[in-house]
């Protein structure tokens, strides 16, 4: 089977322990994660070849950060190393009516500083099957926009399929540029697009027409198809657009969906009731690694690639950290309508 690529930056997760405040705490938990590095994580999960590809610092917090990514099953000969740190992101988890808090310390990381031409990307595609990018990356620097650009124009000129998460973060679009003019060039090499109403928005000005996406706490997914459409006519390359669906009751309990719009039909998912969260970091993430795998599996099937992202979505929510560590056959278990949770002997 010929692999999936992912790039982007691996960070240091420091959070108090439990629900504390970060006023709270005299110690961290130490985690490393990351848009596309949990993405690459879900797929060795599920039995996909997969590379990761990001810049380290060549020291002993970098050298963790490797570690990680290979105790999971995630080829990492394709890193590069350079600059002083790696990145840091603070987690505040919320509970209940407090939601949770994210600080970040990224400025002038090994990934920030990266530069067009410093990875190989002819010989980082060789057998490569699938490119993933998310809005991320080329909001850090532009450096990473131009590397991501450089990647993005190589494989398609390769004939691999290329997918983004579009990931709006506006604490990071801080270099002076606005976001769509960055990213117009990027999607315009996608085939895939996963977003929701608040990413189509900032980045594209792009809105659901004449309806409330809203419905008290659920979402409601017919009103997407409108966004979607947009999606496709501004970024004709796109063969399929999609969009995660999450309605927040409070910090501990949302429901959770998805919608999968292809051209011509819109395919919607069961709605869970994730009413005991344990880390919602990576929700996202953990359902593009699952889309993928469902699309790369199930390439005849919209409607069950879509059925397994939300599931293994569902699944990371009760799993502590940035990645989703499931396995494709606990994920086809809660699609064929086991949630009972009882314990396996």
């Amino acid at each position: 089977m010929k692999k999936v690529v992912t790039f982007g930056e691996i960070m240091l997760r420091l959070a108090p322990p439990g629900q504390l405040r970060f006023s709270q705490t005299n110690s961290f938990d130490v985690i490393y994660g990351g848009g596309e590095s949990n993405v690459a994580v879900s797929l060795a999960n599920y039995g996909i070849p997969v590379d990761f590809v990001t810049r380290l610092p060549a020291n002993d917090i970098g050298e963790c950060a490797l570690m990680e990514m290979r105790k999971r099953g995630v080829n990492t000969e394709n890193i590069i190393f350079g600059g002083d740190r790696l990145g840091i992101y603070f987690l505040e988890t919320g509970a209940v009516s407090r939601g949770s808090k994210v600080v970040y310390d990224r400025a002038h990381s090994a990934m920030s500083e990266i530069k067009a031409g410093m990875v190989d990307w002819e010989k980082v595609f060789k057998d490569t099957q699938w490119f993933h990018w998310t809005g991320i990356t080329p909001a850090i620097s532009q450096g990473a926009a131009d590397a991501c650009l450089e990647a993005v124009e190589v494989a398609s000129k390769m004939g691999i399929t290329i997918s983004t998460d579009l990931n709006y973060r506006a604490k990071l679009w801080k270099y002076g540029v606005e976001s769509e003019k960055i990213m117009t060039p990027l999607v315009e090499h996608c085939d895939i697009i996963l977003g929701n109403e608040e990413d189509a928005e900032k980045h594209f000005g792009i809105h659901p027409e004449g309806v409330d996406v809203t419905q008290g706490h659920s979402v409601s997914g017919a009103a997407f198809e409108s966004v979607c459409k947009q999606m496709m006519a501004k970024f004709p390359k796109a063969k399929k657009v999609i969009t995660t669906l999450r309605g927040s009751v409070s910090a501990s309990h949302n429901s959770w969906a998805g919608v999968l719009y292809d051209g011509s039909q819109l395919y919607e998912s069961t709605t869970y009731q994730i009413t005991h969260i344990v880390d919602r970091v990576g929700g996202g993430d953990s359902f593009m690694g699952g889309l993928v795998y469902g699309l790369i599996t199930y390439p005849n099937d919209d409607q069950k690639a879509l059925d397994f992202a939300v599931a293994a979505s569902c699944l990371k929510h009760t799993i502590y950290g940035d990645a989703n560590l499931v396995k494709a056959d606990e994920v086809e278990k809660l699609m064929g309508g086991d949630a009972s949770g009882r314990v396996a002997r």
